[in-house]
């Protein structure tokens, strides 16, 4: 029912910069919230911000400073602006919306920090 495509995943540095992207089928409007995800090789998958239809974010203890989470209600677009990032925020990235009390998740984007 609802679809997300995610961009901007990719290679950076040590203390590097990216905003990944999730577009939403639907209004977001009618998401309860969006919310950002990641999954390093063997570790369990780890949510680490999110944004409500009203605006209210969360921002997990370990991005905190580094990473906020922000929305375009016109193009039903989500972002996570990624700053300092540190060879531990290295993992698979996954946005995931709630609607209707149901889950939808995207595809998953890989972020590598590395030198």
């Amino acid at each position: 029912q609802v679809q997300l495509v995610e961009s901007g995943g990719g290679l950076v540095q040590p203390g590097g910069s990216l905003r990944l992207s999730c577009s939403a089928s639907v209004s977001i409007f009618t998401i309860y919230a969006m919310q950002w995800y990641r999954q390093a090789p063997g570790n369990a998958r780890e949510l680490i911000a999110g944004i409500t239809s009203t605006g209210m974010t969360n921002v997990a203890n370990s991005v905190k400073g580094r990473f906020t989470i922000s929305r375009d209600n016109a193009k039903n677009t989500v972002y996570l602006q990624m700053n300092s990032l540190k060879p531990e925020d290295t993992a698979v990235y996954y946005c995931k919306a709630r609607r209707d009390y149901s889950d939808y998740w995207g595809q998953g984007t890989q972020v590598t920090v590395s030198s």
